[in-house]
């Protein structure tokens, strides 16, 4: 018997009340993202480990603030409710901590720090803490908005778009200085006339899904913006459209963009079926099919960066598409940049030779060898992948470990003196 116990004490059975033994944490500080507030949180986790020489036992674990922050904590499978006791960690071994937080609106425009401390008093009384935080942000909610008469929507905080936003064909949405954050699966679907001006669009995750990768840079949060036939003057101004699955579907209607960017797509960018289309110094960047498809129609690309640099696959589209299937099509494009990953990422499909497939390009860095009228190309700029500066050199930062991009023109681009135009910053 004198054995055993020897034994089990030499494999850290034996517990210290030593002020000196202490647990060690794999963070002082957990940080949850950024959140809305009333929305819950993903949990996040932490380890305390206890690399002395004895067992210790924490008498209690507890929330400083009593469970008013709206963190919730779970410790090695028991929840603070409000208050923990007699736990546990054996020499060399270790707790796991989950925290999650959900936080009540705090009456404020702009997100605030919310922040709590998780308390852990150990047998020899000493107290040990690890500081929770994250940052609170009140939001505007609409769920299964259907606008019936003209409307204006006009925010200073963000608004959550559950479900979907849709506009009936009699009427008229105007949206100014607001940021749109549309739950998965929701869109703003058209068919009457949406008027955007200063106005954001993306998807409502606003965590992390790796260190270095937020949500925000995963294409795909959300549907995406749809212009259905009987829409018509639909026009977005110095807006920004992101991580959808499809960015905007036209479907023959029209759509002027002007000082517009749209990025990081699962689908399309702009995709357009025998619409009128009218593109003023936009950035149409990164999408899984192409980033401008023109489906017959009349399309015009003004002072505009076309950039196919898709970077969850390798079966990315085109930069620019244009084709003719029913109506024929008409496409010009001017002082705009056509450049991306592949050696080709221009392509233009007429098979059927009794539609017009007219196109003009003057003043454009193409990366194509695929269009070669000369009647119908004026003092272009050819790039080709051997090129000292092609691809991702024009631009300033193309960050691809960290999914970031600023596709202003790098003065060391070609096209910088002939081409620049008013690209909004990302």
């Amino acid at each position: 018997m004198s054995a055993l116990l020897t034994a089990c004490t030499d494999d850290g059975d034996s517990f210290s009340a030593d002020r000196g033994n202490m647990l060690s944490f794999t963070v002082d500080t957990l940080r949850l993202d950024t959140l809305f507030s009333t929305v819950p949180s993903v949990t996040k986790t932490f380890w305390a480990k206890n690399n002395s020489g004895n067992g210790i036992r924490i008498q209690t674990a507890r929330l400083e603030r009593g469970g008013q922050s709206g963190f919730r904590v779970n410790v090695d499978g028991t929840y603070l409710d409000p208050v923990g006791s007699n736990f546990e960690v054996r020499k060399g071994d270790s707790l796991l901590v989950f925290v999650e937080v959900t936080t009540q609106e705090n009456g404020q425009d702009s997100p605030q720090l919310v922040e709590d401390n998780l308390l852990l008093t150990l047998e020899s009384g000493v107290v040990q803490k690890v500081n929770l935080r994250t940052w609170s942000w009140d939001a505007e909610k609409i769920t299964s908005l259907v606008v019936k008469h003209d409307t204006v929507i006009e925010s200073s905080r963000p608004i959550i778009v559950y479900d979907s936003i849709i506009v009936d064909k009699d009427a008229t949405l105007t949206l100014l200085n607001t940021n749109l954050y549309f739950h998965s699966g929701a869109r703003l679907l058209v068919y009457g006339q949406v008027v955007a001006q200063s106005c954001l669009f993306r998807g409502d995750r606003l965590d992390r899904m790796f260190t270095n990768l937020p949500y925000d840079r995963l294409s795909g949060q959300w549907k995406g913006i749809h212009l259905l036939l009987s829409s018509h003057d639909n026009t977005f101004t110095d807006c920004e459209i992101r991580n959808a699955q499809t960015a905007i579907q036209v479907d023959s209607t029209k759509l002027v963009m002007n000082n517009t960017i749209v990025h990081n797509c699962k689908g399309y960018g702009v995709v357009g079926y025998n619409s009128d289309i009218m593109l003023n110094s936009c950035q149409i960047t990164n999408c899984l099919s192409d980033c401008l498809l023109a489906d017959d129609g009349i399309v015009n690309v003004n002072n505009t960066t076309l950039a196919q640099f898709y970077p969850f696959s390798a079966q990315r589209g085109a930069a620019l598409r244009f084709r003719t299937r029913r109506h024929g099509i008409e496409l010009n494009g001017f002082h705009t940049l056509v450049t991306g990953y592949d050696a080709d990422v221009v392509f233009a499909e007429h098979k059927d030779t009794t539609l017009t497939c007219n196109y003009y390009f003057e003043e454009c860095l193409l990366r194509t060898d695929s269009i070669n009228r000369p009647e119908r190309l004026k003092n272009i700029i050819w790039e080709t992948p051997k090129d000292s500066v092609q691809g991702k050199q024009h631009f300033r930062r193309i960050d691809e470990q960290n999914f970031y991009y600023d596709f202003r023109l790098d003065s060391i681009s070609p096209a910088f003196k002939r081409l620049i135009g008013r690209i909004k910053d990302e």
